[in-house]
């Protein structure tokens, strides 16, 4: 018979909240306990792993190798048990839920998703604030959001429960001509947008010359302007309207690269209604079948 080692929740849950917060004081504040004691749950962690968790990097706390893996595997087994314990615990599902959504992704879908949750919970108070990914991720550290849904690369993996990849498409108008000989009319959100960066990187790598012919920061608009002849753009599934067709290579236009999406919160902050949130969307996202394997997700983040 194997030996099979039995990870405590609560000796994972600390290990969380000491990656989540940053320290093992504010971890200790937010589990009641000292910091002595949570030091003496992580010993007993890694006594379990067999191997260093972390390391103390001046006033920072770095992930070995396998503490990158195991926090995949804890948030996931905390997300669980906190959805099994909110279930048989029968309370009401109530307070404010502050989320946070991209300019440069397909927030139809994942607004659907969301409120859609808050229906089955009224007595839940949303909050929606859209930005750029980085810029909603920042408010996320500082505690002003408590989800955020954001690109994620290997410079944003604080935070990350799952995350997919979508592959942007390339949308123009449906009956609209396309005169190229003056470059390509973009339709475009501002710089820094990732969906900008590469339509730009796959027209320049093509010699494809390009031009700016309409920016702005809303999807709407984006979508007004492709439908409405001005430019074509880089959309999404979600993001493709009628009155728009897809270029493919056939009509000169370039693959664009893959975005990795994810979903970031939290944990040791999160309430029964932000945890609910959290599984509802991950729900959601694997029925509609682009929610990937968080443990395989953090290796490959790992290796970029």
């Amino acid at each position: 018979m194997r030996n099979i080692i039995n990870f405590q929740t609560d000796l994972l849950r600390t290990f969380v909240s000491v990656i989540d917060l940053g320290a093992y004081t504010k971890a200790g504040d937010a589990l009641g306990r000292t910091q002595p004691a949570i030091s003496l749950q992580m010993r007993r962690l890694e006594e379990l792993v067999g191997a260093p968790l972390v390391r103390q990097v001046g006033r920072s706390l770095l992930l070995t190798s396998e503490g990158e893996m195991l926090l995949s595997y804890a948030r996931e087994i905390l997300r669980l048990n906190d959805e099994a314990a909110s279930y048989f615990n029968r309370s009401k599902i109530s307070g404010v839920l502050r989320v946070g959504l991209p300019n440069d992704y397909a927030v139809a879908f994942l607004q659907g998703v969301i409120t859609e949750y808050t229906r089955q919970h009224p007595e839940i108070s949303l909050e929606l604030h859209c930005g750029w990914s980085a810029e909603i991720l920042e408010r996320l550290h500082a505690d002003e959001l408590d989800i955020v849904v954001g690109m994620a690369n290997s410079g944003h993996t604080q935070y990350l429960s799952r995350s997919w990849i979508e592959r942007p498409i390339w949308a123009a108008a449906d009956n609209g001509s396309l005169d190229t000989t003056k470059g390509v009319p973009l339709a475009a959100h501002p710089e820094g947008c990732a969906y900008r960066a590469r339509m730009i990187q796959a027209l320049d790598g093509a010699q494809v010359r390009w031009r700016i012919a309409y920016t702005g920061p809303g999807i709407a608009g984006l979508q007004n302007a492709v439908v409405n002849g001005l430019g074509v753009s880089a959309l999404t599934r979600y993001t493709m309207l009628p009155g728009m067709r897809a270029l493919t290579e056939e009509d000169g236009f370039p693959p664009l690269a893959e975005i990795r999406v994810g979903l970031f919160y939290k944990h040791p902050r999160l309430s029964d209604a932000g945890i609910g949130l959290v599984n509802h969307i991950i729900a959601r996202l694997d029925e509609a079948g682009v929610s990937g394997d968080p443990t395989r997700r953090h290796v490959e983040l790992v290796r970029q």
